[in-house]
């Protein structure tokens, strides 16, 4: 879960939004929308969540193994890698 209160507000924001397509999605299918739109509507709100999940994977990996800022060439090292991981897992949660 975000720790922050900018990673709070931006998790509560998308859900939010998630809200708005998943109401959105029930008007469409209860009114007979055609299937292309409601399918449209279903890979928009798929995309909402992976990134909601990408936004709280990210906050999750930051706040585990990234500490205050240093000069040790270890530390440089480490969030250097941790850079890295959420990267390949922003690239796969799309």
């Amino acid at each position: 879960m975000p720790h922050h209160p900018q990673d709070k507000k931006r998790a509560v924001n998308r859900l939010r939004r998630i809200r708005g397509q998943a109401e959105a999605l029930e008007r469409a299918i209860t009114d007979g929308q055609d299937c292309a739109a409601v399918l449209q509507q279903i890979a928009a709100m798929r995309g909402a969540v992976n990134g909601l999940m990408r936004d709280v994977m990210e906050s999750h990996l930051r706040d585990s193994f990234s500490h205050e800022s240093c000069d040790n060439p270890q530390h440089q090292a480490l969030q250097q890698k941790l850079d890295e991981a959420v990267s390949l897992v922003k690239s796969y949660i799309k």
